[in-house]
């Protein structure tokens, strides 16, 4: 027996490498099957030349055995083997690569695709191991190799009586600790599922003995037994032709992977060639997740490798305002750090992100077109995103998304899009009108809301990103958005608007005595002639709306702010004749009846009512004093 001390670099990266590169235990059996299917791979290709190697690519596999009395874990395999100066080279030497060395050497093959790169992977056995032992013999050797080792002591090297050609790694678990129970990866479940999760499209079969059960003959009693199954699927759905592929299959990977009963709405199976390459299969839900608006929903597509899941959850993969699609990223063009766990800043990942953005946008806009119904029931649940993306970032990707929004609209009460609007707006009109509030019935009765829609269509908005987003917009197709409520909004003649300005200005003093009555709760009270039947109405001044308050003001900051907002009184109604008359007769009634009407504005409007005594008391003093 030969003892080795591993090289004091060597000793600190294996340290590193246990304690830090990893932060999830499980991965120690993704790598080591992926190094197993490298040794498969090698074997095979080995053989494609050099007659001297006579195998049968159906009889390659990987077997995962444990042992739960002995508490170990074994992953075999029969490829091609180590000699024992590439144990000694290949484990002795931390960040030293066989896989990466066969891939170089043999670089003029296009179909040379093994998975270790970084000669990392194996020493993530040491993160649930307190020994590791790999047996191994070499195609080109006669003799065989045990190679051992307990950590960052070293290793030793002795001879070994295995027959066949391959490589078996024996772990011997860590003893259960107050901070991790690794007894649990000596449950058969467990081994499976981690299996399933990483390996899953590995190209050969991982074997593995299971217990079972089944009816006793001439008997209702059962009996239990073992055999040995092939665990992964090999195949991955996404590297099959679309043609071969039922709409049956597609729905069951999405239930499967991403655990939604419900059959997508869209199904995007592509493949990308050019200065990157990649494979996807991509799904845009038919419903939100419970969590979907919350911090706690993560996005991102799964990311795989050869087969090999690299990330759950790839979120550079996809923007924020895309973050509903579920799906899977088949890549080799993206460099990976070291652990395998994380992404590199790379060209790459921009390419393929922008690539995948292109493509969902593209199949959205589709949708629009050419299936409004399901285009809606899409828009229903994720809406609202878009809204937030075109918000987001200083409008940085407005231009991708205004076309993809929708809202109802004064016309039939049905979603309209804003290319859509704009189609059919009259000659004279020169802007886009919209109204906000809690649904689109509110909305439809502001007093503000009916006077222009009676000459022009208004667009309904009711979520609380709505108005933020047609801020953000400013205009589309070079024309403005307005809000119904604006101050501004005056779709009176000149004529019509001097005559105002002289009724207003004939009573200044009034509106000045009513305007104190409120204090500081609005800038100005004025008479109107754009309300029709509605006696008040309240307007406001500048960019921050009545909705736009009632959304900031019920975040959970300390930020508060208050629209400026215009109190205006409809000329044509018997109340402002009313106010004409206290104002010569009874100025403190004056004072009463304009609090009366200034908050029952603010209802209108939705907004909250600070003192509802104060409101009550008024009313009942107005109704006594009859």
């Amino acid at each position: 027996m030969k003892k080795r001390e591993f090289k004091t670099e060597s000793k600190r990266v294996l340290d590193l490498m246990i304690n830090s590169i990893y932060t999830n235990k499980e991965i120690f059996l993704r790598e080591l099957i992926s190094n197993a299917s490298d040794a498969l791979d090698k074997l095979y290709y080995l053989s494609l030349t050099d007659n001297n190697i006579k195998i049968n690519k159906a009889d390659l596999e990987i077997r995962v055995d444990y042992n739960k009395d002995d508490r170990t874990i074994t992953i075999s395999d029969n490829g091609c083997g180590m000699t024992s100066e590439e144990l000694e080279n290949n484990l002795g030497v931390i960040a030293e690569s066989g896989s990466l060395h066969f891939k170089e050497e043999n670089s003029g093959q296009d179909d040379v695709n093994v998975i270790g790169q970084f000669g990392v992977g194996f020493y993530s056995a040491f993160m649930v191991s307190k020994k590791v032992k790999v047996e191994s013999k070499s195609y080109k050797d006669e003799t065989a190799t045990i190679w051992q080792s307990e950590g960052v002591e070293g290793y030793t090297l002795s001879d070994s009586t295995r027959e066949n050609i391959g490589t078996t790694i024996t772990l011997y678990l860590k003893d259960d600790t107050e901070d991790y129970n690794y007894s649990d990866f000596l449950e058969e479940y467990r081994l499976r599922n981690i299996i399933k999760k990483y390996s899953d499209y590995i190209s050969y079969p991982i074997k593995m003995e299971v217990e079972n059960s089944r009816k006793k003959e001439d008997s209702d009693e059962y009996e239990t037994y073992k055999e040995v199954i092939t665990i992964n699927s090999m195949i991955p759905l996404w590297k099959r032709n679309k043609k071969d592929i039922k709409e049956e299959e597609y729905n069951n990977f999405y239930s499967d992977k991403f655990y939604d009963y419900s059959s997508p709405l869209k199904v995007m199976h592509f493949n990308m060639e050019g200065n990157v390459n990649y494979t996807a299969l991509l799904y845009i839900p038919s419903h939100a997740p419970y969590d979907y608006y919350t911090k706690e929903y993560e996005k991102g597509l799964q990311l795989y490798t050869n087969g090999v899941l690299i990330m759950d959850k790839a979120s550079d993969l996809l923007p924020d305002y895309f973050s509903f699609v579920r799906g899977v990223i088949d890549t080799e063009d993206i460099p990976l750090n070291i652990s395998r766990e994380t992404l590199q800043d790379d060209k790459n990942i921009k390419l393929i992100a922008k690539s995948i953005e292109s493509k969902i946008k593209k199949e959205l806009e589709s949708l629009l077109k050419d299936d409004r119904e399901k285009y809606e029931e899409f828009y229903k649940a994720f809406g609202m995103q878009l809204k937030f993306g075109i918000y987001n970032d200083y409008g940085m990707n407005k231009e991708k998304l205004e076309n993809l929004i929708m809202f109802p609209s004064s016309k039939d009460k049905k979603m309209v899009t804003l290319k859509e609007y704009t189609e059919r707006m009259k000659k004279d009109q020169k802007n886009i009108y919209y109204a906000s509030g809690d649904t689109v019935d509110k909305i439809d009765m502001l007093p503000q809301t009916q006077s222009v829609k009676e000459k022009y269509e208004v667009l309904y908005l009711t979520e609380y990103v709505d108005e933020f987003a047609i801020k953000t917009l400013h205009s589309y197709d070079d024309k403005e958005f307005v809000n119904v409520s604006s101050e501004n909004t005056d779709l009176s003649t000149e004529k019509e608007k001097k005559e105002m300005e002289k009724e207003n200005e004939e009573n200044k003093k009034m509106l000045e005595l009513m305007k104190e009555a409120l204090d500081e709760n609005i800038t100005e009270v004025k008479f109107t002639n754009k309300l029709k039947k509605h006696p008040v109405c309240l307007t406001t001044e500048g960019e921050v709306s009545t909705t736009m308050e009632k959304v900031i003001n019920a975040m959970p900051t300390n930020e508060k702010i208050n629209a400026k907002m215009i109190l205006e009184i409809n000329l044509n109604h018997k109340i402002s004749d009313k106010l004409k008359e206290l104002y010569k007769k009874d100025k403190e009634e004056l004072k009463k009846y304009t609090k009366i009407i200034y908050l029952e504005a603010r209802l209108i409007e939705g907004l909250p009512i600070d003192n509802p005594t104060e409101m009550s008391n008024l009313m009942c003093d107005i109704m006594a004093s009859k």
